[in-house]
């Protein structure tokens, strides 16, 4: 048993599951959870309980996590099932996300703060159009890491040949769209292969299993790193008689550090000032990081309310009243030109309007449709949008917190559509020459 102690010291790996229905998402990752022993002994006789009124012999992993009745009736997943669980190395927020067409919007709302992304294709069947899709979606919401996972191997007699071609052109596809990282794994769902421990069946396999992989990939987008931000979300003035003066600006950082003596800039007013101390959890410290909640109070009385940006004044984004972003459209009621809007960035919300929809992207082969009119449940397209206030925005490539915002109808509070701000995919990566390597990491 993994102590506290221990975990406090593990990384932690947010990652999403994608594949076309039955490809087998719900099983693996029943399987990742049953053989890492990351599931009580309740849960698994309910589960031994549920397959065997279904005529079972065995259990059925995947019931794991179809949580919903209507998934368990139809063996599908309908919505994003959540898990969390942990190894000795590393602790994992997991979502597993549909594969029907109709709940695209469920895998970009699994996959929008994921870091890695585990997409499932059937070894008999090879790289179909939602394969397509979910790299597509990977690559829109920047996710650095793509696993490759080709389940039911055993389906194809564990047969080597079947899994390099699946690999090379899902690769081929993928590395076209940007994704910056990744890694094919042939594996068996159902019987185990390579999932938690290394398969007996296919020795030509050299690479690792899916969860050394997880346990093992670096998080390489380090926030820590990336430029500060602190969208302010409440103003501390407890005007007590300890604290007569006390001003603070609380907030969760959402990228970057942060340092007492720092000289700063608030947004969208541009009053720039220095800080004069952090507090986090109530004490004092000279420096604080992502993701920590932090409060931070600065030389100069500035007036500063819920929805404004901290920033450092040396990398101080631009406001703008006018953006342009690549959007997935969530709600069922379509999203037109001339539609007025609620959007909520960070933590402002301001009134807004759609003035333009440029194109409609296909996601099975890229290709553009311009000036749809509107965009339906699940469509992804390019769309400009003008605040009725400026904000502080930065390009979703640069970060995916502050790059990134929600449109909502004002009339009942309903999330319409999920933006990214900028370019809709990265640059491709230009080809390695791993001709020396015997690695399956493509």
């Amino acid at each position: 048993m993994t102590t506290t102690a221990e975990l406090s010291a593990t990384t932690l790996l947010r990652f999403a599951t994608a594949g076309s229905v039955d490809d087998g998402k719900s099983t693996l990752v029943g399987r990742l959870l049953h053989d890492s022993k990351s599931i009580l002994t309740d849960q698994l006789e309910a589960v031994e309980r549920a397959s065997a009124s279904r005529g079972q012999e065995g259990p059925d992993l995947a019931l794991l996590t179809d949580g919903l009745r209507a998934e368990r009736e139809q063996g599908i997943t309908i919505d994003v099932a959540y898990r969390y669980f942990a190894t000795a190395k590393r602790r994992f927020i997991l979502a597993d996300t549909p594969g029907h067409v109709q709940y695209t919007r469920n895998m970009v709302t699994g996959a929008s703060t994921a870091e890695l992304t585990v997409i499932l294709v059937d070894a008999r069947n090879g790289v179909v159009e939602q394969t397509r899709r979910h790299a597509a979606i990977a690559a829109l919401l920047r996710v650095p890491h793509v696993v490759l996972a080709v389940n039911k191997m055993d389906l194809v007699a564990y047969e080597e040949k079947v899994f390099a071609a699946i690999a090379e052109e899902f690769t081929a596809y993928a590395s076209e769209l940007g994704v910056p990282e990744i890694t094919a794994i042939p594996i068996s769902a159902l019987a185990g292969d390579n999932v938690v421990e290394p398969s007996a069946h296919m020795d030509w396999y050299g690479g690792p299993t899916v969860l050394e992989h997880l346990e093992t990939v670096p998080v390489s987008h380090d926030l820590a790193h990336c430029h500060a931000r602190l969208p302010v979300q409440y103003v501390i003035r407890p005007q007590t008689a300890e604290h007569p003066d006390y001003r603070g600006y609380a907030g969760q950082i959402a990228a970057g550090t942060f340092r007492v003596g720092d000289p700063v800039t608030v947004l969208p007013s541009g009053r720039a000032t220095k800080v004069a101390g952090i507090d986090v959890l109530g004490k004092p410290v000279d420096v604080a990081y992502t993701p920590q909640s932090v409060t931070l109070l600065l030389e100069d009385d500035i007036d500063i309310s819920r929805g404004d940006l901290i920033v450092p004044s040396k990398d101080a984004p631009a406001t703008t009243q006018d953006i342009e972003a690549t959007v997935c459209h969530v709600a069922d009621q379509p999203l037109t030109v001339g539609h007025r809007v609620l959007l909520k960035h960070g933590t402002r919300t301001v009134k807004a309007i759609v003035k333009d929809i440029p194109s409609r992207l296909t996601l099975d082969d890229l290709s553009l449709h311009p000036h749809p009119g509107q965009l339906v449940a699940n469509d992804i397209g390019r769309v400009k949008v003008r605040t009725a206030e400026a904000l502080p925005v930065d390009s979703y490539a640069d970060s995916r917190r502050t790059g990134s915002f929600i449109l909502i109808d004002p009339s009942n509070g309903t999330t319409l559509t999920a933006g990214m701000v900028g370019e809709s995919f990265a640059s491709p990566e230009p080809v390695k020459d791993d001709s020396e390597d015997d690695g399956w990491d493509f």
